[in-house]
């Protein structure tokens, strides 16, 4: 039975021209934009080239052009495309064996393009499939090399955020190249609809389920351990979500004693630890992992502090290049945090007597023991748990609320949540002009209940 190529009706058609490039066929598609080959007819060679177009924000046009869906999603169509450039610029910079080559970028049909190498080969999740449980040798061979990559990435203050079997390609020579660094997968900014698509659940660590969450180069060691986790257990690694209910990781790890050495199946789940600090700070750190080297609990980490208030700078010689990522404090101890808060659990401190400062030591009575109904702590209600969309509202609430005074202003709101700016009025439920947990929980509540009227219609 003959195969037949499939037609995505939002794409370029073939033989479109985009300056000296000429489409060939689409090689893929995904929630921000579509991948073709493409010939390079001045070289006469064939490139990749990526177009953005997200699906939920645009579409297009007869002409050709990309357009924002309406008008309402302009904005966040307008800041997504300049992500998307920010990204080629950055990557432009890259001249690394095992990255992605990007060639050049440049604006056309009202949005952009990035032209990269083409690389022939297959992506490791294809490896994986035809080899479960790869053996340890070869999993080394792939993983320095994009290791090496990796550090050079984040040296230039810039993240991957979506490593995957996927997104591993193994040329032709056996040779891994880091591809797809997800252009504008940040292109709705604090919609959830944004977070959901920007992460691939198994492979993002919790900091990427807040929009604000705490990310830096451990985010990235969170990702690619688990596709070595994939491959030395044959399945899927569990969501970080599901994790936290019961993780199976450590178990699942163990089983494989013996196929595999102690310090390769350490140094995966050191990197897949689910509270950040946890983790290897950096390559540098992680490759002492897989030397066996244990850490040393005195090595000052590369945690980034919760953000500063508005208007205050930050020291230069604490600045992180990450921070363009909005590497700020969101995490499972600050969602926890904020839903004692949400559900009214706060707890009293504890008091101390108040000392007697008039009376001089030698004539202080000596001290009586208290009974021990006195010294017996009061009793603590217990937590509240938040389900997996409560704790990414409330984690998304704190990394906004810049002052910590537990709502948001309306520069706040307009700087973190578009979407909410755009209906102010009909969430200050109390008129005060700020936003409280309460009216951003419903805010979210809101357009999830909206989300879910549409997919039963």
């Amino acid at each position: 039975m003959a195969t037949t190529t499939p037609q995505y009706r939002n794409a370029l058609p073939v033989q479109a021209a985009l300056h000296e490039y000429r489409i060939e066929q689409v090689l893929g598609v995904g929630g921000f934009g579509m991948t073709y080959l493409a010939r390079d007819t001045h070289l006469d060679k064939q490139v990749a080239i990526k177009e953005y177009l997200p699906v939920e924000l645009a579409m297009r046009a007869g002409d050709g052009t990309v357009q924002p869906a309406s008008t309402e999603r302009e904005a966040d169509y307008k800041w997504g495309l300049e992500r998307f450039l920010q990204e080629a610029r950055t990557l432009a910079k890259f001249s690394h064996p095992h990255i992605v080559r990007v060639a050049r970028y440049f604006e056309a049909n009202a949005t952009a393009y990035m032209v990269m190498e083409y690389e022939r080969g297959e992506p490791l999740k294809s490896l994986m499939a035809g080899t479960p449980q790869m053996p340890e040798a070869q999993l080394r061979r792939i993983l320095e090399p994009i290791l090496d990559g990796l550090a050079a990435v984040h040296a230039a203050g810039f993240l991957h955020r979506d490593i995957k079997p996927d997104n591993i390609f193994i040329r032709a020579d056996g040779t891994p190249v880091l591809i797809d660094f997800g252009a504008a997968r940040n292109a709705l900014g604090g919609e959830t609809r944004a977070l959901t698509a920007v992460l691939t659940p198994g492979y993002a660590p919790l900091e990427q389920y807040a929009t604000d969450g705490n990310q830096g180069p451990w985010t990235d060691l969170y990702a690619l351990a688990g596709v070595l986790f994939q491959a030395v257990t044959g399945r899927k690694p569990p969501d970080a979500v599901t994790r936290m209910r019961g993780d199976a990781v450590p178990e699942a790890l163990a089983a494989q004693r013996g196929r595999y050495s102690a310090p390769f199946l350490d140094a995966i789940e050191r990197a897949m630890k689910l509270d950040e600090k946890q983790r290897p700070q950096n390559v540098a750190q992680w490759r002492e992992a897989f030397a066996g080297k244990a850490p040393d609990p005195t090595e000052a980490t590369l945690i980034v502090p919760p953000p500063r208030p508005a208007g205050a700078a930050e020291p230069a010689a604490k600045r992180r290049p990450w921070l363009i990522y909005g590497v700020i404090g969101a995490g499972v101890v600050i969602a926890a945090a904020i839903g004692a808060v949400l559900l009214g659990t706060q707890r009293e401190p504890a008091r101390k007597p108040a000392a007697k400062a008039d009376t001089p030591p030698a004539a202080a009575a000596p001290a009586e023991p208290k009974p021990a109904a006195e010294k017996k702590p009061a009793e603590k209600k217990p937590e509240p748990k938040l389900g997996p969309h409560e704790a990414q509202w409330a984690a998304e609430f704190q990394s906004a609320d810049a002052n910590r005074n537990g709502s948001l202003t309306e520069e706040e709101v307009r700087s973190h949540f578009p979407g909410l700016a755009r209906t102010f009025e009909r969430f200050d439920a109390d008129r005060d002009r700020r936003i409280s947990l309460k009216e951003f929980m419903q805010w979210r509540q809101d357009q999830l209940d909206r989300r879910m009227e549409k997919r039963g219609r």
